[in-house]
Protein backbone atom coordinates (compact mmCIF):
# COMPACT_ATOMS: atom_id res chain seq x y z
CA UNK A 1 0.00 0.00 0.00
CA UNK A 2 1.58 3.45 -0.36
CA UNK A 3 3.28 4.97 2.12
CA UNK A 4 1.08 7.58 3.17
CA UNK A 5 3.09 8.91 5.68
CA UNK A 6 5.41 11.65 6.50
CA UNK A 7 8.78 11.36 4.91
CA UNK A 8 11.67 11.26 7.74
CA UNK A 9 13.22 13.98 6.93
CA UNK A 10 10.22 16.44 6.65
CA UNK A 11 10.63 17.06 10.32
CA UNK A 12 14.60 18.35 9.88
CA UNK A 13 15.94 21.34 9.60
CA UNK A 14 17.00 22.10 5.44
CA UNK A 15 20.51 22.92 4.98
CA UNK A 16 20.65 26.86 5.60
CA UNK A 17 22.34 26.98 2.19
CA UNK A 18 20.08 24.76 0.19
CA UNK A 19 17.36 27.51 1.77
CA UNK A 20 19.48 30.35 0.87
CA UNK A 21 19.76 28.49 -2.79
CA UNK A 22 16.17 28.57 -2.88
CA UNK A 23 15.95 32.25 -1.67
CA UNK A 24 17.58 33.40 -4.49
CA UNK A 25 16.02 31.47 -7.13
CA UNK A 26 12.89 32.82 -5.70
CA UNK A 27 14.30 36.34 -5.70
CA UNK A 28 14.74 35.57 -9.40
CA UNK A 29 11.28 34.87 -10.18
CA UNK A 30 9.43 37.84 -8.18
CA UNK A 31 11.69 40.62 -10.48
CA UNK A 32 8.36 41.36 -12.21
CA UNK A 33 6.22 41.32 -9.97
CA UNK A 34 9.02 44.63 -8.63
CA UNK A 35 8.10 45.82 -11.85
CA UNK A 36 4.44 45.29 -11.83
CA UNK A 37 4.07 47.07 -8.66
CA UNK A 38 5.76 49.86 -9.39
CA UNK A 39 4.27 51.03 -12.68
CA UNK A 40 0.95 50.04 -11.06
CA UNK A 41 1.31 52.28 -8.26
CA UNK A 42 2.80 55.16 -10.42
CA UNK A 43 -0.84 57.30 -9.86
CA UNK A 44 -1.66 56.04 -6.76
CA UNK A 45 -3.75 52.94 -5.27
CA UNK A 46 -6.66 54.35 -6.09
CA UNK A 47 -5.83 55.05 -10.44
CA UNK A 48 -4.40 51.01 -10.17
CA UNK A 49 -8.62 50.22 -8.68
CA UNK A 50 -9.74 51.80 -11.18
CA UNK A 51 -8.46 50.65 -14.23
CA UNK A 52 -9.12 46.93 -13.08
CA UNK A 53 -12.33 47.19 -11.47
CA UNK A 54 -14.47 47.34 -14.52
CA UNK A 55 -16.52 45.02 -16.62
CA UNK A 56 -13.85 44.78 -19.43
CA UNK A 57 -12.05 43.20 -16.67
CA UNK A 58 -14.21 40.81 -15.67
CA UNK A 59 -14.58 39.73 -19.24
CA UNK A 60 -11.05 39.10 -19.33
CA UNK A 61 -11.22 37.48 -16.28
CA UNK A 62 -13.63 34.83 -17.39
CA UNK A 63 -12.70 34.41 -20.94
CA UNK A 64 -8.77 33.59 -19.79
CA UNK A 65 -10.25 31.10 -16.78
CA UNK A 66 -12.50 29.65 -19.18
CA UNK A 67 -10.05 28.37 -21.53
CA UNK A 68 -7.74 27.67 -19.04
CA UNK A 69 -10.68 25.20 -17.39
CA UNK A 70 -11.06 24.02 -20.48
CA UNK A 71 -7.78 23.13 -21.78
CA UNK A 72 -6.75 21.62 -18.27
CA UNK A 73 -9.75 19.37 -18.47
CA UNK A 74 -9.12 18.07 -21.86
CA UNK A 75 -5.27 17.88 -20.87
CA UNK A 76 -6.32 15.80 -18.03
CA UNK A 77 -8.01 13.71 -19.78
CA UNK A 78 -5.64 12.85 -22.94
CA UNK A 79 -2.85 12.41 -20.72
CA UNK A 80 -4.16 10.30 -18.02
CA UNK A 81 -5.42 7.86 -20.27
CA UNK A 82 -2.53 7.88 -23.05
CA UNK A 83 -0.19 7.34 -19.82
CA UNK A 84 -2.22 4.48 -18.41
CA UNK A 85 -2.42 3.01 -22.20
CA UNK A 86 1.21 3.45 -22.83
CA UNK A 87 2.54 2.29 -19.61
CA UNK A 88 -0.16 -0.06 -17.78
CA UNK A 89 -1.51 -2.16 -20.65
CA UNK A 90 -0.69 -4.36 -23.16
CA UNK A 91 -0.86 -1.80 -25.83
CA UNK A 92 0.38 -2.93 -29.39
CA UNK A 93 3.30 -0.64 -30.20
CA UNK A 94 3.19 0.93 -26.93
CA UNK A 95 7.14 2.59 -27.05
CA UNK A 96 5.96 3.85 -30.49
CA UNK A 97 2.83 5.63 -29.15
CA UNK A 98 5.01 6.94 -26.17
CA UNK A 99 7.10 8.99 -28.68
CA UNK A 100 4.53 10.01 -30.20
CA UNK A 101 2.82 11.42 -27.13
CA UNK A 102 5.49 13.69 -26.54
CA UNK A 103 6.40 14.54 -29.69
CA UNK A 104 4.18 17.74 -29.69
CA UNK A 105 5.82 19.47 -27.26
CA UNK A 106 8.24 20.26 -30.03
CA UNK A 107 5.24 22.20 -31.83
CA UNK A 108 5.47 25.71 -31.10
CA UNK A 109 1.76 26.89 -29.93
CA UNK A 110 1.77 29.83 -32.70
CA UNK A 111 2.73 27.08 -35.46
CA UNK A 112 -0.12 24.69 -34.40
CA UNK A 113 -2.67 27.45 -34.04
CA UNK A 114 -1.75 28.67 -38.00
CA UNK A 115 -2.03 24.85 -38.84
CA UNK A 116 -5.75 24.98 -38.31
CA UNK A 117 -6.91 28.32 -39.03
CA UNK A 118 -5.10 28.29 -42.17
CA UNK A 119 -7.53 25.00 -43.28
CA UNK A 120 -11.02 25.42 -42.05
CA UNK A 121 -10.81 28.65 -40.84
CA UNK A 122 -11.25 27.92 -37.23
CA UNK A 123 -10.48 30.19 -34.70
CA UNK A 124 -12.23 31.84 -31.44
CA UNK A 125 -12.16 30.02 -28.13
CA UNK A 126 -12.93 26.56 -29.94
CA UNK A 127 -9.70 27.17 -31.80
CA UNK A 128 -7.45 28.43 -29.17
CA UNK A 129 -8.94 25.42 -26.87
CA UNK A 130 -7.93 23.15 -29.33
CA UNK A 131 -4.39 24.32 -30.58
CA UNK A 132 -3.53 24.86 -26.63
CA UNK A 133 -4.71 21.50 -25.84
CA UNK A 134 -2.93 19.65 -28.12
CA UNK A 135 0.60 21.47 -27.86
CA UNK A 136 0.16 21.11 -24.08
CA UNK A 137 -1.38 17.76 -22.98
CA UNK A 138 2.53 16.04 -22.89
CA UNK A 139 3.00 18.37 -19.26
CA UNK A 140 0.30 16.13 -18.03
CA UNK A 141 1.60 13.08 -19.61
CA UNK A 142 5.10 12.67 -18.94
CA UNK A 143 4.72 13.09 -15.11
CA UNK A 144 1.96 10.95 -15.07
CA UNK A 145 3.48 8.01 -17.07
CA UNK A 146 6.73 8.48 -14.94
CA UNK A 147 4.59 8.07 -11.72
CA UNK A 148 2.56 5.09 -13.40
CA UNK A 149 6.19 3.37 -14.16
CA UNK A 150 7.78 4.39 -10.90
CA UNK A 151 4.41 2.62 -8.52
CA UNK A 152 6.02 -0.80 -7.11
CA UNK A 153 3.03 -3.18 -8.17
CA UNK A 154 3.54 -5.60 -5.02
CA UNK A 155 1.42 -2.58 -3.69
CA UNK A 156 -1.55 -3.25 -5.96
CA UNK A 157 -1.02 -6.68 -5.59
CA UNK A 158 -1.52 -6.25 -1.49
CA UNK A 159 -4.43 -4.86 -2.31
CA UNK A 160 -6.30 -7.11 -5.01
CA UNK A 161 -4.98 -9.77 -2.03
CA UNK A 162 -7.30 -8.53 0.50
CA UNK A 163 -9.93 -8.73 -2.02
CA UNK A 164 -10.20 -5.60 -3.60
CA UNK A 165 -11.39 -5.05 -7.03
CA UNK A 166 -9.62 -3.81 -10.04
CA UNK A 167 -11.56 -0.49 -9.68
CA UNK A 168 -10.63 -0.07 -5.96
CA UNK A 169 -7.74 -1.07 -6.49
CA UNK A 170 -7.30 1.53 -8.78
CA UNK A 171 -8.85 4.41 -6.44
CA UNK A 172 -7.25 3.66 -3.07
CA UNK A 173 -3.41 2.85 -4.17
CA UNK A 174 -2.83 3.81 -7.74
CA UNK A 175 -4.90 7.20 -7.66
CA UNK A 176 -3.37 8.70 -4.89
CA UNK A 177 0.26 8.47 -5.92
CA UNK A 178 -0.76 9.79 -9.69
CA UNK A 179 -2.92 12.42 -8.37
CA UNK A 180 0.31 14.63 -7.31
CA UNK A 181 2.03 14.38 -10.83
CA UNK A 182 -1.71 14.97 -12.39
CA UNK A 183 -2.13 17.89 -10.50
CA UNK A 184 1.77 19.58 -11.11
CA UNK A 185 1.09 18.89 -14.68
CA UNK A 186 -2.77 20.68 -14.53
CA UNK A 187 -0.89 23.38 -12.69
CA UNK A 188 1.52 24.04 -15.62
CA UNK A 189 -0.94 24.04 -18.40
CA UNK A 190 -3.12 26.36 -16.63
CA UNK A 191 -0.27 28.31 -16.73
CA UNK A 192 0.88 27.99 -19.62
CA UNK A 193 -2.35 28.72 -21.00
CA UNK A 194 -2.59 32.15 -19.49
CA UNK A 195 0.61 33.11 -20.42
CA UNK A 196 0.12 32.26 -23.92
CA UNK A 197 0.28 34.61 -26.58
CA UNK A 198 0.89 33.41 -29.76
CA UNK A 199 -1.62 30.92 -30.61
CA UNK A 200 -4.39 32.99 -28.73
CA UNK A 201 -3.72 36.10 -31.36
CA UNK A 202 -3.72 34.05 -34.18
CA UNK A 203 -7.25 32.65 -33.58
CA UNK A 204 -7.87 36.11 -32.24
CA UNK A 205 -9.02 35.11 -29.10
CA UNK A 206 -9.00 38.00 -26.52
CA UNK A 207 -7.09 37.09 -23.25
CA UNK A 208 -5.14 39.05 -20.52
CA UNK A 209 -2.07 38.13 -22.71
CA UNK A 210 -3.51 39.29 -25.97
CA UNK A 211 -4.81 43.10 -24.48
CA UNK A 212 -1.78 43.38 -21.78
CA UNK A 213 0.45 43.53 -25.38
CA UNK A 214 -2.59 45.05 -27.06
CA UNK A 215 -1.90 47.91 -24.33
CA UNK A 216 1.62 48.09 -24.19
CA UNK A 217 1.25 48.77 -28.21
CA UNK A 218 -1.20 51.23 -27.82
CA UNK A 219 0.30 53.72 -25.01
CA UNK A 220 3.57 54.62 -23.86
CA UNK A 221 1.47 54.74 -20.56
CA UNK A 222 2.84 50.85 -18.98
CA UNK A 223 -0.18 51.45 -16.03
CA UNK A 224 -2.97 49.99 -17.40
CA UNK A 225 -0.83 46.96 -19.01
CA UNK A 226 0.96 46.44 -15.25
CA UNK A 227 -2.31 46.74 -13.00
CA UNK A 228 -3.57 43.92 -15.95
CA UNK A 229 -0.76 42.09 -15.29
CA UNK A 230 -1.22 42.06 -11.41
CA UNK A 231 -4.42 40.10 -11.93
CA UNK A 232 -2.51 37.82 -13.80
CA UNK A 233 -0.26 37.51 -10.63
CA UNK A 234 -3.53 36.89 -8.39
CA UNK A 235 -5.01 34.27 -10.88
CA UNK A 236 -1.63 32.82 -10.40
CA UNK A 237 -1.33 32.42 -6.82
CA UNK A 238 -4.72 30.97 -6.06
CA UNK A 239 -3.81 28.00 -9.18
CA UNK A 240 -0.87 27.19 -7.11
CA UNK A 241 -2.83 27.33 -3.85
CA UNK A 242 -5.36 25.03 -5.02
CA UNK A 243 -2.92 22.42 -6.55
CA UNK A 244 -1.06 22.26 -3.50
CA UNK A 245 -4.68 21.39 -1.48
CA UNK A 246 -5.42 18.97 -4.26
CA UNK A 247 -1.79 17.12 -3.54
CA UNK A 248 -2.36 16.84 -0.29
CA UNK A 249 0.01 16.15 2.67
CA UNK A 250 0.77 12.46 2.27
CA UNK A 251 3.79 11.52 0.68
CA UNK A 252 4.16 8.26 -1.94
CA UNK A 253 7.77 8.01 -1.70
CA UNK A 254 8.86 4.17 -1.28
CA UNK A 255 10.34 2.75 1.82
CA UNK A 256 12.98 0.73 0.04
CA UNK A 257 13.92 0.32 -3.00
CA UNK A 258 10.72 -1.47 -4.46
CA UNK A 259 10.09 -4.84 -6.99
CA UNK A 260 12.75 -4.77 -9.57
CA UNK A 261 9.68 -6.07 -11.76
CA UNK A 262 7.72 -3.79 -13.96
CA UNK A 263 3.97 -4.17 -13.27
CA UNK A 264 1.38 -6.59 -14.97
CA UNK A 265 0.44 -4.54 -17.60
CA UNK A 266 -3.37 -5.44 -18.24
CA UNK A 267 -4.77 -6.85 -21.41
CA UNK A 268 -7.00 -4.73 -23.69
CA UNK A 269 -9.28 -7.65 -25.45
CA UNK A 270 -12.29 -6.39 -27.52
CA UNK A 271 -11.14 -2.74 -26.33
CA UNK A 272 -8.02 -2.53 -28.48
CA UNK A 273 -8.81 -1.20 -31.21
CA UNK A 274 -10.65 1.52 -29.85
CA UNK A 275 -7.84 1.88 -27.23
CA UNK A 276 -5.31 2.42 -30.94
CA UNK A 277 -7.99 4.38 -32.31
CA UNK A 278 -7.74 7.05 -29.29
CA UNK A 279 -4.06 6.73 -29.75
CA UNK A 280 -4.06 7.17 -33.44
CA UNK A 281 -6.02 10.23 -33.59
CA UNK A 282 -4.19 12.03 -31.02
CA UNK A 283 -1.16 11.59 -32.70
CA UNK A 284 -2.80 12.54 -35.41
CA UNK A 285 -4.34 15.85 -34.74
CA UNK A 286 -1.06 16.29 -32.34
CA UNK A 287 1.22 16.10 -34.86
CA UNK A 288 0.49 14.86 -38.40
CA UNK A 289 -1.08 17.47 -38.87
CA UNK A 290 0.81 20.59 -38.12
CA UNK A 291 3.77 18.21 -40.22
CA UNK A 292 1.32 17.80 -43.22
CA UNK A 293 0.25 21.49 -43.45
CA UNK A 294 3.92 22.57 -42.96
CA UNK A 295 4.67 20.52 -45.98
CA UNK A 296 2.44 22.11 -48.17
CA UNK A 297 4.06 25.46 -46.74
CA UNK A 298 7.29 24.07 -48.06
CA UNK A 299 6.10 23.10 -51.36
CA UNK A 300 2.84 25.26 -52.32
CA UNK A 301 4.39 29.03 -52.27
CA UNK A 302 7.16 30.41 -54.18
CA UNK A 303 7.98 33.09 -51.27
CA UNK A 304 10.03 31.04 -49.08
CA UNK A 305 13.62 31.06 -50.89
CA UNK A 306 16.08 28.77 -48.96
CA UNK A 307 18.69 30.50 -47.11
CA UNK A 308 20.84 27.59 -45.58
CA UNK A 309 23.67 29.77 -44.51
CA UNK A 310 21.23 32.15 -42.53
CA UNK A 311 19.01 29.17 -41.35
CA UNK A 312 22.33 27.41 -39.78
CA UNK A 313 22.92 30.15 -37.78
CA UNK A 314 19.50 30.87 -36.69
CA UNK A 315 19.50 27.29 -35.81
CA UNK A 316 23.37 27.79 -34.00
CA UNK A 317 22.27 30.59 -31.57
CA UNK A 318 18.31 28.76 -30.70
CA UNK A 319 20.07 25.76 -29.66
CA UNK A 320 22.55 28.34 -27.45
CA UNK A 321 20.27 30.37 -26.33
CA UNK A 322 17.70 27.80 -25.41
CA UNK A 323 21.00 25.79 -23.18
CA UNK A 324 21.56 28.64 -21.42
CA UNK A 325 18.16 29.26 -20.27
CA UNK A 326 17.65 25.52 -19.37
CA UNK A 327 20.62 25.02 -17.38
CA UNK A 328 20.23 28.43 -15.41
CA UNK A 329 16.30 27.56 -14.91
CA UNK A 330 17.56 23.73 -13.29
CA UNK A 331 20.44 25.30 -11.59
CA UNK A 332 17.72 27.43 -9.74
CA UNK A 333 14.79 25.05 -10.02
CA UNK A 334 17.45 22.76 -7.53
CA UNK A 335 17.11 24.08 -4.61
CA UNK A 336 13.29 24.98 -4.57
CA UNK A 337 12.23 21.41 -5.81
CA UNK A 338 14.44 19.58 -3.30
CA UNK A 339 12.76 21.31 -0.10
CA UNK A 340 9.26 21.02 -1.50
CA UNK A 341 9.55 17.38 -1.84
CA UNK A 342 11.49 16.60 1.81
CA UNK A 343 10.44 19.88 3.70
CA UNK A 344 7.35 21.25 5.42
CA UNK A 345 6.55 24.76 6.73
CA UNK A 346 5.20 27.96 5.79
CA UNK A 347 8.62 29.69 4.55
CA UNK A 348 9.11 26.55 2.16
CA UNK A 349 5.54 26.87 1.28
CA UNK A 350 6.13 30.27 -0.27
CA UNK A 351 9.64 29.67 -2.10
CA UNK A 352 7.95 26.80 -3.89
CA UNK A 353 4.77 29.66 -4.90
CA UNK A 354 7.44 32.21 -5.74
CA UNK A 355 8.65 29.92 -8.42
CA UNK A 356 5.88 29.75 -9.89
CA UNK A 357 5.28 33.77 -10.14
CA UNK A 358 6.61 34.53 -13.52
CA UNK A 359 5.17 31.71 -15.35
CA UNK A 360 1.87 33.02 -15.27
CA UNK A 361 3.12 36.46 -16.12
CA UNK A 362 3.06 37.35 -19.76
CA UNK A 363 6.48 37.02 -21.44
CA UNK A 364 6.26 40.34 -22.86
CA UNK A 365 5.46 41.34 -19.74
CA UNK A 366 8.80 40.09 -18.07
CA UNK A 367 10.35 41.23 -20.80
CA UNK A 368 9.44 44.75 -20.11
CA UNK A 369 10.41 43.86 -16.49
CA UNK A 370 13.90 42.58 -17.03
CA UNK A 371 14.33 46.23 -19.67
CA UNK A 372 12.74 48.38 -16.51
CA UNK A 373 15.25 46.81 -14.40
CA UNK A 374 18.36 46.81 -16.26
CA UNK A 375 18.00 49.86 -17.61
CA UNK A 376 18.06 51.42 -14.13
CA UNK A 377 20.07 49.40 -11.64
CA UNK A 378 22.34 47.27 -14.34
CA UNK A 379 22.71 48.89 -18.00
CA UNK A 380 25.45 46.78 -18.82
CA UNK A 381 22.72 44.28 -19.33
CA UNK A 382 20.74 45.50 -21.57
CA UNK A 383 19.92 44.31 -24.93
CA UNK A 384 22.26 41.68 -24.20
CA UNK A 385 22.38 37.92 -23.87
CA UNK A 386 22.79 37.40 -19.87
CA UNK A 387 19.21 39.38 -19.76
CA UNK A 388 17.52 37.16 -22.56
CA UNK A 389 18.97 34.28 -20.28
CA UNK A 390 17.66 35.36 -16.77
CA UNK A 391 13.96 36.63 -18.29
CA UNK A 392 14.22 32.47 -19.91
CA UNK A 393 14.89 31.19 -16.16
CA UNK A 394 12.02 32.81 -14.69
CA UNK A 395 9.42 32.41 -17.50
CA UNK A 396 10.32 28.53 -17.19
CA UNK A 397 11.34 28.35 -13.39
CA UNK A 398 8.30 26.32 -12.80
CA UNK A 399 8.54 23.41 -15.29
CA UNK A 400 12.08 22.71 -14.34
CA UNK A 401 10.52 22.69 -10.22
CA UNK A 402 7.51 20.45 -10.84
CA UNK A 403 10.32 17.68 -12.48
CA UNK A 404 12.73 18.22 -9.60
CA UNK A 405 10.08 17.70 -6.92
CA UNK A 406 8.29 14.90 -8.50
CA UNK A 407 12.13 13.38 -9.15
CA UNK A 408 12.94 13.36 -5.34
CA UNK A 409 9.71 12.60 -4.66
CA UNK A 410 10.01 9.19 -6.46
CA UNK A 411 13.45 8.65 -4.56
CA UNK A 412 13.20 6.81 -1.00
CA UNK A 413 14.44 9.20 2.03
CA UNK A 414 15.55 5.97 4.01
CA UNK A 415 18.80 6.13 2.01
CA UNK A 416 19.36 9.83 2.44
CA UNK A 417 18.84 8.67 6.10
CA UNK A 418 21.09 6.03 5.94
CA UNK A 419 23.65 8.19 4.47
CA UNK A 420 23.49 11.17 7.49
CA UNK A 421 23.76 8.29 10.00
CA UNK A 422 26.86 7.40 8.48
CA UNK A 423 27.75 10.22 9.27
CA UNK A 424 27.64 12.43 5.95
CA UNK A 425 26.56 16.02 6.41
CA UNK A 426 23.01 17.21 5.21
CA UNK A 427 25.16 18.81 1.98
CA UNK A 428 27.23 16.03 1.07
CA UNK A 429 23.58 13.80 1.15
CA UNK A 430 22.31 16.25 -1.05
CA UNK A 431 25.63 15.67 -3.43
CA UNK A 432 25.56 12.12 -2.91
CA UNK A 433 22.19 10.45 -2.48
CA UNK A 434 19.29 13.17 -3.73
CA UNK A 435 20.85 14.25 -6.40
CA UNK A 436 21.98 11.39 -8.08
CA UNK A 437 18.77 9.29 -7.59
CA UNK A 438 16.49 12.23 -8.99
CA UNK A 439 19.29 12.71 -11.46
CA UNK A 440 17.32 11.34 -14.52
CA UNK A 441 14.22 13.11 -13.18
CA UNK A 442 16.11 16.34 -13.16
CA UNK A 443 17.36 16.06 -16.76
CA UNK A 444 13.99 15.13 -18.05
CA UNK A 445 13.10 18.80 -16.36
CA UNK A 446 15.94 19.95 -17.89
CA UNK A 447 15.15 18.62 -21.90
CA UNK A 448 11.66 20.29 -21.34
CA UNK A 449 12.91 22.95 -20.40
CA UNK A 450 15.55 23.50 -23.51
CA UNK A 451 12.34 23.04 -25.63
CA UNK A 452 9.62 24.97 -23.93
CA UNK A 453 12.60 28.09 -23.94
CA UNK A 454 13.38 27.09 -27.81
CA UNK A 455 9.70 28.17 -28.44
CA UNK A 456 9.72 31.20 -26.26
CA UNK A 457 8.49 34.02 -28.42
CA UNK A 458 7.41 37.69 -26.97
CA UNK A 459 10.48 38.28 -24.68
CA UNK A 460 12.42 36.59 -27.40
CA UNK A 461 10.99 39.77 -29.66
CA UNK A 462 11.82 42.31 -27.00
CA UNK A 463 15.08 41.11 -25.06
CA UNK A 464 17.40 39.25 -27.86
CA UNK A 465 20.91 41.53 -29.16
CA UNK A 466 20.68 43.82 -32.23
CA UNK A 467 21.33 42.14 -34.73
CA UNK A 468 20.30 38.42 -33.66
CA UNK A 469 17.57 36.63 -34.63
CA UNK A 470 15.90 33.31 -33.77
CA UNK A 471 14.08 30.65 -35.33
CA UNK A 472 11.16 32.12 -33.57
CA UNK A 473 11.37 35.51 -34.00
CA UNK A 474 11.98 34.73 -37.66
CA UNK A 475 8.99 32.40 -38.07
CA UNK A 476 7.09 35.09 -36.22
CA UNK A 477 8.25 38.11 -38.48
CA UNK A 478 7.39 36.23 -41.49
CA UNK A 479 3.86 34.65 -40.78
CA UNK A 480 2.73 38.50 -39.26
CA UNK A 481 2.79 39.39 -42.77
CA UNK A 482 1.63 36.34 -44.04
CA UNK A 483 4.12 35.08 -46.11
CA UNK A 484 3.95 31.39 -44.80
CA UNK A 485 6.24 30.05 -47.34
CA UNK A 486 9.25 32.00 -46.31
CA UNK A 487 8.40 31.06 -42.95
CA UNK A 488 8.26 27.38 -43.43
CA UNK A 489 11.97 26.82 -43.20
CA UNK A 490 12.68 28.21 -40.09
CA UNK A 491 9.35 26.41 -38.68
CA UNK A 492 10.87 23.01 -40.01
CA UNK A 493 13.88 23.67 -38.46
CA UNK A 494 12.47 24.86 -35.11
CA UNK A 495 10.14 22.11 -35.26
CA UNK A 496 13.30 19.32 -36.30
CA UNK A 497 15.54 20.60 -33.51
CA UNK A 498 12.78 20.83 -30.94
CA UNK A 499 11.88 16.92 -31.84
CA UNK A 500 15.05 15.81 -30.47
CA UNK A 501 14.69 16.44 -26.89
CA UNK A 502 11.27 15.17 -27.13
CA UNK A 503 11.78 12.24 -28.62
CA UNK A 504 14.46 11.26 -25.83
CA UNK A 505 11.59 11.98 -23.43
CA UNK A 506 9.39 10.00 -25.33
CA UNK A 507 12.08 6.91 -25.60
CA UNK A 508 12.90 7.53 -21.70
CA UNK A 509 9.84 6.99 -20.87
CA UNK A 510 9.01 4.57 -22.90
Amino acid sequence: MPANRPSPDAGRRPPPLLVGWACVAAALALLPLVYLGVRALEHGPAHAWRLVATGRTLELLARSLGLAAVVVAACLLLGVSLAWLTVRTALPGARAWSVLATLPLAVPSYVAAFAWISTNRLAGFAGAAITLTLVSYPYVYLPVAATLGGIDPAQEEAARSLGHGPLRTFWRVTLPQVRPAAAGGGLLVALYVLSDFGAVSIMRYETFTRAIFTSYRASFDRTPAAALGCVLVVMTVLLVAAEARTRGRARHSRTGGGSARPAPRARLGRLRWAALGWCSAVAAAGVLFPLAMLGYWLTAGRSGAWEPGRLLEMSGTTLAVAALGAALTTACALPVGILAARHRGRVIHLLEQAAYAGHAVPGITVALAMVFLAVRYAYPLYQELPLLVLCYAVLFLPVAVAATRAAVLQSPPVLEDVARSLGDPPLRVLRRVTVPLAAPGIAAGAALTFVVCMKELPATLLLRPTGVDTLATRLWAETTTASYAAAAPYAAMLILIAAVPSYLLGRRRS
